[in-house]
Order: structure tokens, then C-alpha cells, then sequence
């Protein structure tokens, strides 16, 4: 599989995401949720003209192309002209509403004075491995590529010309393909469909229809029902009802008074608002609450440990800004089942997960992740008021808190051997020395140790935790005195864990000579994650002497001449020398902490310029040319834009 690192573009619906270049070509599929799995090595298509050899539609030395979605949708507009034979592709994606199909509408223009006669092939791939083997064959007009878990279907309502479904490789190029066999081994094969002569002027169209299966789910003859079924579908009236049901989506979304489009800027920023309305679903599994971080980059691990799952931390980040776009349900269902259904035993969460709940890949765990969580309970209900919610989410955070108890206990060199709770938990480590948990990792996921962000972040969520007693007190005080009675005590704790707190920072994380803060106790790096302690966080008062000489550092060391800001000094991810989206966006939200609305507005100036032509946002700038140089689509990246407008 070769790399594939930028997703200029994404659809998706119903169970399926998909990934696209910027030249039309479908990099990626995930099936049946945002983040697992992907099914494709490669989809490639192509024409033969006339006595040509194979065109393929998104690489050819002749080819200019367009590329757009029609507007407030995920549909996908790719336009390849190919300017040898004067030929116009117009190539449409979607996916449907009720189905797991992925519709692809091939619309051909003759532009030329001459007679073209067209053929369309498609040479597709499926991810294959020794557990999990692929294999094709023709059937009903179909070519179904298959393994031991899914089946893709791929068919139209047009006849199957010419097929190859072993050693395609040898011959593609040549736009000829033909085979004797109707069932083989190898994990991509080839179709071939006659589009015909197009006369000048003319325009001809072929529709292509591409149905997952889960095998263990689908009899096989309920899949040929279905793919009949799917075959009568008109995709050009299919595509109007999803025109009209993502055009609703983002009417039904929109939560601001949109910019009055009288300039580029305008414009983009309009798009950029939009775009994270319309790509936020594609992240989030609908079943869990779940949000991966991105759609895949990097499946071979080459820049990255991957992208393709949901951290708790990033997710407390993308709920929050559900709530401003009218996502509370998604908040909901994320806190509700997704949190539940990952919590330890011992009251953390894990460092990521896949969407569906299961514990993903990790390499050490950051308490950021367990605290982030009882904050962002809280700060959900601060929207909704609803108190169902938070009776239904107590215990989850109580056992966090918990949790949070037992990291300050190490943090501050305290035990309790009275505390049976703590005593059990501790005891899933298996260490020694006075039962030590491990060494946390940032947010970042870069230094072990103690962090300044991650304690910010156990206060706000004591403080949290506090907050949403006060909404449970004057019932217990009139039907659960013991209850009470326990609240009481663990408030008299929590208030003490904050002074602690607080004094830990004076000591370990503050430098008296130069009157800033430092972002752990093992460096006095310049870390933007140092905000936390103003945004979200409020540890601190934006007027302090501390954090004002914080700032001042971070803007001498941070900031890049275009404007946007580095995540910390010494970054050596990917070079380190790019500014980050989340790092100029929490800029933005200090200086509208302090009302500062011009220095905001230049780092949200930065963001808006740095989208790419869809008004996706990466993770990461091209301080040269202005555009997004990794991880396009960023969910953490889109949330943090739109909590900074």
C-alpha cells in the first residue's frame, strides 16, 4: 500500500466515509464506521479513446481538472478535461441516504470535432493480508471483490463489457482487459463498460454503484435482492435528495449570522463554518458518539502513530463545539455511551479508541484524557440544563474522580492506607515504591511527567465535579441524607486537592526570576498548551503578572512571521517548524479572554487564509505557500475555529 497522506476532500453518509485528491482519485473507504475499516489499496479509473491506451482520470500529463462540492452538501464534483482528445469527464460522489452504497455518476462531453469512442475501466484493489484474503468474481453482471468479512459490489445498470480478474497489473495500461475466468485470486481486478461513440457535441453518462456488505450480516441472497434493488435506483434523482438533505443539515446547523459574501474572505470563512458542520457527522460514529480524529493519513506509520481513532481529550474539544453548531444529541450519545462503554474499571480513560468503543492501539496513558471528561460533562450541561443528563453521566465521573484522587496522591508523595477504593486501584499497576501510577504524557503525547496543562485540567475538573453537586444537593437533602453526608466529605477533599494544587504550581511549575509559568518540571519550554490555565480551564486570571509574562514569552517564541503559532519550543514532529490551527486558535481564544478583538481576529485572519479549497482545515500550515500541510480535516482543528468565532 503506498502512502497516502492528504484527503483533499471527504464524503460520506450512512455507513460509509470516503476520502478523495484533489484530483478526484478515491484514496480511501472506511466501512462501516468513520474509522474502521479501510477496505481499499487503490480505485483507479481511466478511458480509452479511440485507439488510445488507458487515460486514467486522475493522473495524465493531458488532464486539467476542477474540483468542488455542489454547495452546502457532500457531493463531489470532480471535472477532468482531458485536452489531447478534447474530452470533458464530469465525475459526481456520493453516498446514498438509506444505503451503503457509494454512487459515482460519470458524465462524458465530446468537445472535439471528431467521433470519440469511449470505454471506462475501473481497476480496483482491496486491503488484503494472510488472515484476511481477497478474491474476485464475476456474477449477474457484477464484480464482487470479496474476503472473509466484506463484500464490495460493484456494478451499473450497463452491461459489463470486458473483465480481468487476475494479473490486471500486466495490462491495464494498454486500456485492453480480458479473462476466461469468472471467479480468482488476486485482490484487484478490472471492469471494463462501453460507453460508446460520442459524437461532437454530444454527452453520454454512466452510473457506477458501490455496495459494502458485511458478510456476517447479509445472507448472500439478501444481497442479490439488495443489489437488484440498488440497481433500480436513478442516481440523478438520488443525488437531489441528498443535495436536499445535507442543504438542510448545515440550514438546520447554523448557529451564527453568517458574513454577508460581498469578498474572498467573506466567502472562506462562510465555507470553512460550513465545511465543519458537513465533515463533523462523517467523524462521528452514529451508533456510539464516538468522533475519530481525522479520516487515515498514514496507515503504513511512516510520519505518525496513525489518526483514524478517538481520544477523549480531542473529543472534549469537538463536543464543545457540537454544542455551538446544535449537536447536542452527538454531545449527548458521546458522554452517554461512548464514555461509559470506555471507562476503566478504575474510573480513567484510556489514551484513544476506535469509534465503536474498543480500546485502540496505545503507548501510555495522559490524565488529561480522564479529567478533560468530568470537565466537559459539565460543560455540556452549562448548554442544555438538562439534569437527566447529568444523573445519568454521575457515577462515570465520580469514578473519574476518583481516579484524579489517586494521580494527586502520587503527584504530592501522599497515601492513604485507610482508603480500600484507592489501595484496590492502585494494585491493577502492580508497582512498587509506595504503589506509584505511572508517568502521565501531555497532550501532546511527547514528556512523561507532571504537566501544568493536565493539572489545569484535574482542577477544572474538581471544580466541575462540585458544580454539578450543587445541582444534585437540595434533593439529596430532602431524600438521600447519606448520600449528602458522602458529597460533603469528598468536597472537603476535592477543596483541599485544589489548594494542592495551586502550591505544587508555585513550587514546581513557576519560575520566581522571570515570573512565568513552566509547562512541566522537567524544562521551561515555551508550550502554547500553557493557556489552558486561562482557556478553557480558568485556573487563572487572564490580568496576572504570571500569565501576562507567559504570553509574552510564547509570542517571542512561538509565533511564525505569518502569524500562526508553533505548539511548543523544540517540536521536532514532522520538523517542527510549522504553525498549528488548534495552536493559533487558542491564541484567538486568549485574546478574546482579555477582549483584545484585533489580535484575535489576526490569528483567526490566519486560519481563514490557511483552508484549503473546500474550507477543510489541517492540522498543521505551509508558512510558505499558506496551506494545509498535513492531516487535511482535522476535527480538533474545525472545533477549535469555531470555538474561537
Amino acid at each position: 500500500m503506498r502512502n497516502k497522506y492528504y484527503n483533499d476532500a471527504v464524503i460520506g453518509g450512512k455507513s460509509i466515509t470516503a476520502s478523495y485528491t484533489k484530483n478526484g482519485e478515491l484514496l480511501r473507504l472506511m466501512y462501516n464506521t468513520p474509522d474502521f475499516k479501510q477496505l481499499l489499496d487503490f480505485f483507479h479509473t481511466g478511458v480509452k479513446i479511440n485507439d488510445s491506451c488507458m487515460i486514467y482520470l486522475h493522473e495524465d500529463r493531458n488532464n486539467k481538472y476542477n474540483q468542488y462540492y455542489t454547495e452546502d452538501t457532500n457531493i463531489l464534483n470532480t471535472e477532468i478535461e482531458n485536452t489531447y482528445f478534447n474530452l470533458k469527464i464530469k465525475q459526481i460522489d456520493f453516498v446514498s441516504l438509506k444505503e451503503s452504497v457509494l454512487m459515482k455518476r460519470y458524465i462524458f462531453t465530446n468537445n472535439n470535432t471528431i467521433d470519440l469512442n469511449v470505454n471506462f475501466l475501473i481497476h480496483s484493489k482491496l486491503l488484503s493480508n494472510s488472515n484476511n484474503m481477497v478474491g474476485g468474481k464475476l456474477e449477474k453482471n457484477v464484480l464482487l471483490q470479496y474476503s472473509h468479512n466484506n463484500t464490495l459490489c460493484m456494478f451499473s445498470k450497463s452491461e459489463i463489457k470486458t473483465h480481468q480478474l487476475n494479473d490486471t497489473d500486466d495490462n491495464i495500461d494498454t486500456g485492453v482487459i480480458h479473462d476466461k475466468d469468472y471467479i480468482g485470486m488476486s485482490s484487484d481486478s478490472s471492469i471494463n463498460y462501453e460507453v460508446g461513440i460520442i459524437k461532437p457535441g454530444e454527452t453520454k453518462e454512466l452510473d457506477i454503484y458501490m455496495y459494502f456488505v458485511e458478510n456476517d450480516n447479509t445472507p448472500v441472497e439478501e444481497m442479490w435482492k439488495k443489489i437488484e434493488s440498488i440497481r433500480k435506483i436513478d442516481l440523478a434523482h438520488e443525488q437531489l435528495s441528498v443535495e436536499k438533505y445535507w442543504k438542510k443539515y448545515v440550514k438546520d446547523h447554523i448557529n451564527i449570522e453568517l458574513k454577508e459574501e460581498i469578498n474572498d474572505y467573506n466567502k472562506k470563512f462562510n465555507k470553512i463554518y460550513k465545511r465543519s458542520i458537513l465533515l463533523f457527522p462523517l467523524l462521528t460514529n452514529k451508533e456510539t458518539g464516538g468522533v475519530a480524529a481525522a479520516v487515515e493519513v498514514d496507515e503504513n506509520l511512516t510520519q505518525c502513530g496513525r489518526y483514524g481513532y478517538c481520544w477523549p481529550r480531542d473529543a472534549v474539544f469537538i463536543t464543545r463545539a457540537f454544542d455551538k453548531v446544535n449537536m447536542q444529541k452527538e454531545t449527548e450519545k458521546f458522554y452517554k455511551v461512548f464514555c461509559k462503554n470506555t471507562q476503566s474499571k478504575n474510573g480513567m480513560w484510556e489514551q484513544r479508541f476506535y469509534t465503536d468503543g474498543r480500546l485502540a492501539p496505545c503507548w501510555g496513558y495522559q490524565i488529561d484524557e480522564t479529567a478533560g471528561v468530568v470537565y466537559g460533562v459539565y460543560e455540556h450541561y452549562k448548554v442544555t440544563k438538562d439534569k437527566k443528563f447529568l444523573k445519568d453521566t454521575l457515577k462515570m465521573c465520580e469514578n473519574a474522580i476518583k481516579f484524579l484522587c489517586i494521580y494527586m496522591d502520587n503527584v504530592l508523595g501522599l497515601h492513604d492506607d485507610t482508603d480500600v477504593v484507592k489501595n484496590e486501584i492502585e494494585k491493577t499497576y502492580h508497582t512498587e515504591e509506595r504503589n506509584k501510577l505511572p508517568a502521565s504524557y501531555d497532550l501532546w503525547e511527547m514528556c512523561e511527567g507532571v504537566h501544568l496543562y493536565s493539572l489545569a485540567c484535574i482542577h477544572s475538573a474538581f471544580n466541575s465535579i462540585l458544580k454539578i453537586y450543587e445541582v444534585f444537593k437540595p434533593e439529596y437533602e430532602e431524600k438521600n441524607r447519606l448520600k449528602l453526608e458522602n458529597i460533603n466529605k469528598l468536597t472537603k477533599k476535592i477543596e483541599m486537592y485544589k489548594k494542592e494544587i495551586n502550591k505544587y504550581i508555585d513550587t514546581y511549575l513557576y519560575n520566581e526570576k522571570t515570573s512565568t509559568l513552566k509547562r512541566n518540571t522537567n524544562d521551561e519550554l515555551s508550550d502554547i498548551s500553557l493557556l489552558g490555565v486561562i482557556t478553557p480551564f480558568k485556573l487563572y486570571k487572564p490580568e496576572e503578572k504570571r500569565v501576562i509574562n507567559t504570553i509574552e514569552k510564547i509570542n517571542m517564541t512561538l509565533r511564525t512571521y505569518t502569524g500562526g503559532y508553533l505548539r511548543f519550543e523544540g517540536d521536532h514532529y514532522r520538523e517542527g517548524k510549522s504553525p498549528w490551527v488548534i495552536s493559533t486558535a487558542w491564541m484567538a481564544l486568549y485574546y478574546k479572554e482579555i477582549k483584545d478583538t484585533k489580535k484575535a481576529q489576526e490569528c483567526i485572519d490566519f486560519i481563514i487564509n490557511s483552508a484549503n479549497e473546500h474550507g477543510l482545515l489541517g492540522e498543521q500550515v505551509d508558512n510558505n505557500q499558506m496551506k494545509p500541510n498535513w492531516v487535511i480535516g482535522l476535527a480538533w482543528s474545525h472545533a477549535m475555529f469555531l470555538l474561537s468565532v
